[in-house]
């Protein structure tokens, strides 16, 4: 995979680049594996705005993932390699020998033809999924759970990996990209190797329609807007807000704490990523 850039033949395509799709091998994805996905535009339960900016682009199928890898010791063949709108990282249709298949996140270098398998005792390759406990010590990881059969949660974005750091009693401590240091249980299940498509996060959209086919709303300066619809708006001329950044609805915006008691999982991590001064 590379990045593909475009000869400047109008102002947005001197910055618009792509992921090239050499890897990819089935432009369709498997029918049974799919279903529709509602668009909830930033909406929550009751209808109201949670996240702002958000809203149309291009219509999804949801494609179902394997994130528990739940079907142990049966080896599987990689049938084919995909593209997925709903996430960064490619996906792998795998086949059984029953005649089951099943997505999984795609590692680097898993190509068509591959066999990966999951259980407690099968061999370290890239794909396989097994316990932390029963995996070497400095191993790369992905689609790691943190709380065994719940179904890996951590690194599965293209690019993503955690490393295997220790091992102490019944605990293994893994090192996060951010620099976290975190405790899992050693039956927590997790992947071998880094996750596919490395290159997603140097792509420059190149212009804003290509922002609103994913979603993604325009972001307007709460100082270009009238005093009813922001505390900065208004004055005349133009200003710099008159006073320490605030949402629109007075909720200080940088470096205020709205964090109001410590999560139950808190008492995992070992060191933080933001050394507390």
């Amino acid at each position: 995979m590379a990045i593909k850039k475009y000869k400047p033949i109008t102002p947005s395509r001197r910055y618009y680049s792509v992921v090239t799709r050499d890897d990819i091998t089935e432009d369709k994805p498997y029918k049974p594996l799919t279903e529709g996905k509602k668009r909830i535009s930033g909406r929550n339960n009751s209808g109201r705005i949670t996240t702002r900016r958000r809203g149309g682009g291009a219509k999804k199928l949801y494609r179902k993932i394997d994130f528990k890898r739940d079907k142990r010791d049966i080896e599987a063949k990689v049938e084919s390699i995909e593209y997925d709108p709903n996430r960064s990282a490619r996906i792998a249709l795998v086949c059984y020998p029953d005649g089951e298949r099943r997505y999984i996140l795609m590692p680097d270098t898993l190509k068509v033809g591959d066999r990966v398998i999951a259980g407690e005792k099968v061999r370290v390759a890239v794909g396989n999924a097994m316990p932390i406990g029963n995996i070497p010590l400095g191993s790369i990881l992905h689609n790691v759970e943190l709380y065994p059969g719940k179904g890996g949660q951590i690194a599965r974005s293209a690019g993503s990996f955690v490393q295997l750091a220790g091992k102490e009693g019944k605990d293994c401590i893994i090192k996060l990209p951010s620099s976290e240091t975190r405790i899992i249980n050693e039956k927590c299940y997790a992947t071998i190797g880094q996750i596919g498509n490395q290159d997603h996060f140097n792509v420059s959209l190149g212009k804003a329609g290509r922002s609103r086919w994913l979603g993604r709303r325009p972001k307007v300066r709460g100082v270009a807007m009238n005093p009813v619809d922001h505390p900065h708006g208004g004055g005349e001329g133009r200003t710099s807000g008159g006073r320490h950044p605030v949402s629109p609805w007075g909720v200080p915006t940088k470096g205020y704490k709205t964090r109001k008691k410590n999560k139950p999982s808190d008492k995992y991590i070992v060191s933080r990523r933001k050394k507390k001064k």
